[in-house]
C-alpha cells in the first residue's frame, strides 16, 4: 500500500460541553490549549503530518464550524492551507460522518485506507503513536477493521472497554483478536476488568479499508448506506469522476459540503432534500453500529500513552502534578490544597485548602465543582441555554482570521468591544443595517473607508460610521491594531453584516 493511499480523517464535530466554561459551543474542546503547548486539533494535525501528505488530511465537521477551525489551523503553515474539508449539515454522530467521508474517498482515492481520528485527544508520543499506525495498516491491508486499546491504568468508569481473546493469534504482527465491546462499567466491574488483564479502554481511533467500512455499513447499518448512495448518486451528477480530483481547487475553503451543488432551481432543491436526509439520520456511533457488530476487528495494543480529555479529571492522566498533586494553570495562587485542578486566565485564582476539587476561571464565567461530579457540567450548559444566557455559545474574546474581538461591556441599546486587527490585515467591506459604529484608536494607526472616502486614524483619535454606510477597517502598519468599538442600536448581534468584499471568503458572520 504506497503512502498516496492513505488518508487521514479527523472528526471534529463535538461541542465539548464537559470542559465549560473554557469550551463553548462556538468554540469546541478541539480548538482549546489544555495539554501541551498547542490547541488539541493543531496537535492532531501535526501528530500524522509527514506520515500522509497535507491533501491527504480530512476534516469533518460541521458547515457551521468548518470557517473557524480552517482558520484556526492556518498558523501550522502552508501544509494546513493543503488539509480539505467534509461538511456535514449537521452533525449526527461519528457513523454518518464516517460514512460521508469514505464515499467521497471511493471515488477519490480508489483502494485507498482511511486513519480515523479524533481531534481533541491527548497523545504526547508521535513515534509510538505512528509506530502502532503502521502496524494498524498492515491489518486494513488484510481487510480488517483495525482499532487501538489503551493498556488501563486504574479503574477508570467512564471509558468503554475491550476485551480480548487470551492467546489469541492473528497472523499480523502486534494486533490481537477482540472477544467483544464493552459500555461504560460501574466502580466494582471496572476493578475487576483492571484485574484481570485482558481488558483495554476504547481510544476510538480506527484504520480501514474505505471499501471495507461502506461495505460494513451496508450490512450493519442499511439505512444510513441508503442515504450515502444517494449522496454518491448526486455528487457524480455534480462533480463527474475526472473532475473530483480538482474539486478543492475550485472551492475557496478547500472544502466538500454536503452536496454544494452550484447549478440552480433542481440543484438547490436537490441539495435541500438531501440535507433533509442527512439531517434525519439516526444519531449512531461507529462504535455501536458497526464495531461491535463486525467479525472482522482487530485491536492493536497500544504503546502509546493517551486520554481522551473526556472531562476535566481526564487532566490527571496526561498532566504532570506538583507535590501536592495538584494541576495549576495561568495567573493562581495555592496554599494546601490537594489533588485538585485550577484553571486560570489573566486573573488571579487563589485557593486554600482544596481537596479533589476543580476550579476553572475566564472573563465571563467561573467553574467550582468537586472532581466526582465533572460529568454533570453538562447540565450547567444545558440550564444556560434554556435560560437564553449567551455563556454557553462564545467567549467574550473571539478569534477571527483577521485577529480578535472582545466584548467588554454591552446593555440595552449598546455594546463595547476591544478590536485587534493583526498587521496587513483588513476586515470585509461590509454595513450595518441596524447599529452605528463609532471607533477609538488605542494603538497603531487604523486606515478606514467609510462610503467613498479613506482616511487614517491614528492613536488617541476617532471615527464615526453611520448605520447603512458601507465601510471597511484595515491595519496598514507591521505591528498590531487596536481599537474601541462602540455600538449603538436596537440590535446588535454578529449577524448583522452584509459583506461586499472579504479576503477570506466568508459569508455574511463576522
Amino acid at each position: 500500500m504506497t503512502s498516496h493511499l492513505v488518508h487521514v480523517v479527523i472528526l471534529a464535530g463535538g461541542s465539548g460541553t464537559r470542559f465549560w466554561p473554557l469550551s463553548r459551543e462556538l468554540w469546541p474542546k478541539h480548538m482549546l490549549q489544555i495539554a501541551g503547548q498547542d490547541t488539541l486539533i493543531r496537535q492532531t494535525i501535526k501528530r500524522i503530518s509527514g506520515f500522509v501528505s497535507p491533501r491527504n488530511i480530512w476534516i469533518v465537521t460541521t458547515e457551521d464550524q468548518a470557517e473557524s477551525i480552517k482558520f484556526h489551523i492556518d498558523s501550522l503553515g502552508s501544509g494546513a492551507k493543503e488539509i480539505q474539508f467534509i461538511n456535514e449539515p449537521v452533525g449526527r454522530n461519528t457513523a454518518p460522518a464516517i460514512g460521508l467521508a469514505a464515499t467521497y474517498l471511493k471515488h477519490r482515492s480508489p483502494g485507498s485506507i482511511m486513519i480515523v481520528m479524533p481531534s481533541d485527544h491527548a497523545i504526547p508520543d508521535r513515534e509510538k503513536f505512528l509506530k502502532d499506525v503502521k502496524a494498524a495498516v498492515e491489518g486494513a491491508r488484510k481487510d480488517y477493521l483495525v482499532t487501538f486499546g489503551i493498556k488501563p491504568t486504574h479503574p477508570e468508569t467512564g471509558y468503554g472497554y475491550i476485551k480480548v481473546k487470551k492467546g489469541s493469534r492473528t497472523g499480523i504482527k502486534g494486533l490481537r483478536q477482540i472477544e467483544r465491546f464493552v459500555e461504560k462499567p460501574n466502580l466494582k466491574t471496572a476493578k475487576a476488568y483492571l484485574r484481570s488483564g485482558n481488558y483495554y479502554w476504547n481510544s476510538g481511533i480506527f484504520v480501514w479499508k474505505t471499501s471495507k467500512i461502506l461495505s460494513e455499513i451496508q450490512t450493519h447499518i442499511p439505512s444510513l448506506y441508503r442515504v450515502l448512495t444517494e449522496i454518491e448518486r448526486s455528487m457524480l451528477n455534480q462533480y463527474p469522476l475526472n473532475s473530483l480530483n480538482s474539486l478543492n481547487q475550485r472551492d475557496p475553503l478547500n472544502s466538500l459540503n454536503l452536496l454544494d451543488l452550484r447549478n440552480e432551481s433542481d440543484s438547490l432543491n436537490q441539495r435541500d432534500q438531501l440535507n433533509s436526509l442527512y439531517s434525519k439520520l439516526e444519531s449512531i456511533s461507529i462504535d455501536y453500529g458497526i464495531m461491535e457488530r463486525s467479525n472482522d476487528v482487530l485491536m492493536v495494543p497500544a504503546t502509546f500513552k493517551w486520554s481522551d480529555l473526556g472531562s476535566w479529571t481526564s487532566l490527571d492522566e496526561i498532566i504532570d502534578k506538583d507535590s501536592s498533586g495538584n494541576i495549576r494553570k495561568g495567573n493562581t495562587i495555592d496554599i494546601g490544597s490537594q489533588d485538585s485542578i485550577v484553571f486560570a486566565g489573566e486573573r488571579l485564582v487563589a485557593t486554600l485548602g482544596l481537596k479533589d476539587m476543580v476550579v476553572v476561571d475566564t472573563p465571563d464565567a467561573t467553574l467550582v465543582t468537586p472532581k466526582e461530579r465533572v460529568q454533570e457540567i453538562r447540565k450547567i450548559v444545558e440550564e444556560l441555554k434554556r435560560g437564553g444566557r449567551e455563556e454557553h455559545l462564545l467567549h467574550r474574546t473571539v478569534e477571527r482570521p483577521w485577529g480578535s474581538y472582545t466584548v467588554l461591556e454591552k446593555g440595552q441599546g449598546f455594546k463595547i468591544k476591544r478590536i485587534v486587527l493583526k498587521p496587513k490585515s483588513r476586515l470585509s467591506l461590509q454595513l450595518h443595517r441596524r447599529r452605528s459604529e463609532h471607533w477609538v484608536v488605542v494603538k497603531g494607526t487604523a486606515k478606514v473607508t467609510r462610503e467613498n472616502e479613506t482616511y487614517l486614524v491614528q492613536k488617541g483619535e476617532s471615527t464615526f460610521i453611520p448605520i447603512n454606510a458601507k465601510h471597511r477597517l484595515e491595519n496598514p502598519e507591521s505591528g498590531p491594531l487596536q481599537i474601541i468599538e462602540v455600538q449603538n442600536g436596537d440590535y446588535l448581534e454578529e449577524d448583522d453584516i452584509e459583506r461586499y468584499e472579504d479576503d477570506y471568503g466568508r459569508g455574511n458572520s463576522r
